[in-house]
């Protein structure tokens, strides 16, 4: 049995608890070296070899900074570990040409510093923290492993490697001028790129083939209609808004031509169409190109749409991440779903995520809470138009539409932040609203006190067990909002709204950095909220599979994006979702298994049925 000792020095504040860790350590008291402090008395040092796992330092630390994790099953290659007591990685990734491999699993779990060690960014140090072994012995140990010949072509550098990152807020800070500029510069620092491999599948016409080879700037068209570029080539980088900036990452990482594709989140900040474009760009890749393609993946409809293979990461967050096996998508994501990988026979989760059956509309509550006018909001280039609209207790509405159609708009007229132009002043309901907004801008204060100034229930059980842990926010309680992550934030962010005394909720993009267990766990908490008090919420998102969890009833936002939109009356969650899909022309099926929604493949048999019948939101059939 492996143990694993995790400290999480950006928590730790050893000077202020002075080193309690230590002290309380029974080991220690024995006289054992168990616990010590590192040389410059900062930080203690934890010996896993001497620690018995008692948990006694873990429960007894007052920052939640140390982990402490048995390892009873084999975890495979211990591949990288970031100093002692430090993260560890066991296994990675295994790109195949011709496929697109899927990663899913919880954020710090190591996902991330996978795709930098198969991309060429790190070098795995097999746990040797002390030096660097090369990549003979990296290789040697992973001999036998299906991963070990793509590892040498790494290091023969026969291997060309493009990756997307994750954060693309680091291509407006590294570069500037105008976003054509920038890609119509980029066959000069990368090589040409090649034909498909199977020319009679891939686009354009016999002209298109060898002699327009190295020549990039059809490949720029292409993509500036695909990735509907065209908005924003004009702009300066600097400038660009999150979704542009994706977009933009995505289109410099498929303009270089190379073997192999990593794309860490390609669907944030995307609309549910934009996400759907990228993911058929991404499969042209693999089925007409050839490529090995590698993505990193929370929204699981995008994830299954694209994915011909799945792999998931599971483990102790910050603590360690094992990667799981090849799996089928259908397989892998149902596992994960379920949590119990069965090749492996290891239980990742204690509880199954299950979908409900499709919702009919049929309202749980007759319970009027308000109902709100026809609104209207003109701006120099944006008008928005919505329907009069009813809200019931223990309902959740969820708000459906592309990017750049008023949703967040409606949401600030039905705060109270913008005036409604049909009636010449503010939204009044006469009922309390608690809104989390789209973009979130931390403030000096810890998130125990950004929590206590909306409940007098922080320190009470049932608080901790529906708010602090779904939002897993125990350990954060003493960390300043500057200091987290966006993940982090967006939890914060969610619970300040939900702990709020009010009547309607309103959460714009609640899903934004949160892994897929985050998501469930988030719409459990607004579910269990809403019920519990008998109140109403507003949920805006562009995750398909989040908004169905969560949704009783629904809004639709159709228009031109950029130019004018137009919101439902709230409505059933099938009627809303079905004109929803039928605008965005794609079918969706549930999975027998899990009840998840699935979208078909355009073309395919069961999106022919569904079109026929009608049918956009989920077929009676489930496959």
């Amino acid at each position: 049995m492996a143990r694993i000792a995790v400290l999480d020095k950006e928590k730790c504040r050893s000077k202020i608890c002075g080193f309690l860790c230590q002290k309380v350590c029974p080991r220690v008291r024995m006289g054992d070296e168990t616990i010590t402090v590192d040389e410059e008395g900062r930080f203690p040092v934890i010996s896993e070899e001497l620690c018995v796992g008692c948990g006694i330092c873990v429960n007894k630390c007052p920052f939640d900074a140390l982990t402490i994790v048995n390892l009873p099953h084999e975890t495979g290659v211990l591949s990288h570990q970031y100093g002692k007591n430090g993260f560890r990685l066991y296994g990675l990734p295994i790109p195949r040409k011709g496929a697109v491999v899927g990663i899913v699993g919880p954020n710090g779990i190591g996902k991330s510093t996978a795709v930098k060690i198969l991309s060429g960014q790190i070098t795995p140090n097999l746990g040797h923290i002390d030096r660097e072994p090369g990549w003979d012995e990296v290789i040697k140990e992973y001999r036998g492993n299906e991963v070990q010949s793509y590892l040498q072509q790494l290091r023969d550098g026969s291997v060309e490697v493009v990756c997307k990152p994750q954060d693309v807020s680091i291509i407006s800070k590294a570069k500037k001028g105008k976003v054509a500029d920038l890609l119509k510069a980029i066959p000069s620092n990368s090589k040409p790129r090649k034909p498909s491999n199977n020319p009679s599948k891939s686009q354009g016409n016999k002209s298109d083939n060898p002699s327009n080879v190295g020549d990039n700037s059809r490949r720029l068209e292409e993509l500036r209609d695909r990735l509907e570029l065209g908005s924003f080539l004009d702009k300066n980088v600097q400038t660009l808004s999150g979704g542009e900036l994706q977009r933009l990452a995505i289109a410099v990482a498929l303009m270089r031509d190379a073997d192999v594709y990593f794309f860490d989140e390609p669907s944030s900040y995307l609309d549910i169409r934009q996400r759907l474009n990228v993911a058929k760009i991404i499969r042209d890749l693999a089925e007409k190109e050839k490529k090995a393609v590698v993505v990193v993946e929370h929204d699981l409809i995008v994830l299954d749409y694209l994915s011909d293979y799945v792999q998931i990461a599971y483990g102790h967050k910050a603590a360690y991440g094992v990667f799981s096996q090849l799996k089928n998508t259908r397989v892998g994501i149902n596992e994960y779903l379920s949590g119990y990988l069965k090749n492996e026979n290891v239980r990742i989760s204690d509880t199954a995520i299950k979908f409900e059956e499709a919702k009919t509309g049929v309202l749980k509550s007759d319970y009027l809470l308000c109902e709100y006018p026809k609104i209207s909001k003109k701006y120099p280039e944006f008008s928005l138009t919505a329907d009069e609209g009813k809200l019931y207790n223990e309902i959740i509405v969820g708000a459906l539409g592309p990017n750049a159609i008023g949703k967040t708009t409606m949401m600030r007229i039905l705060a109270g932040e913008e005036k409604n132009d049909e009636t010449k002043k503010k939204v009044d309901f006469d009922v309390r609203i608690s809104y989390k907004p789209q973009y979130l801008v931390p403030v000096d204060k810890t998130v125990r006190e950004v929590l206590q100034a909306v409940t007098k229930d922080l320190y009470k059980s049932h608080y901790k067990r529906e708010v602090l842990e779904p939002m897993e926010l125990e350990g954060l309680l003493d960390s300043k909002l500057e200091n987290l992550s966006g993940g982090e934030l967006q939890r914060v962010a969610i619970a300040e709204c939900i702990s709020r005394e009010a009547d309607i909720y309103l959460l714009d993009e609640p899903s934004a950095y949160l892994d897929v267990q985050q998501r469930l766990k988030t719409s459990k908490a607004v579910r269990q909220m809403v019920e519990s008090r008998k109140k109403s919420a507003i949920v805006i998102d562009h995750d398909i599979a989040f908004i169905d969890y969560v949704s009783d009833q629904s809004i639709v936002f159709s228009g031109e994006p950029g130019k004018s939109g137009h919101a439902s009356s709230p409505q059933g969650l099938k009627d809303g979702m079905n004109k929803f899909l039928k605008e965005l022309q794609m079918t969706f099926r549930r999975d027998k298994e899990t009840r998840r929604p699935r979208a078909n493949k355009p073309g395919s048999q069961m999106d022919k049925q569904q079109r026929a019948k009608g049918e956009y939101y989920y077929s009676k059939l489930l496959v």
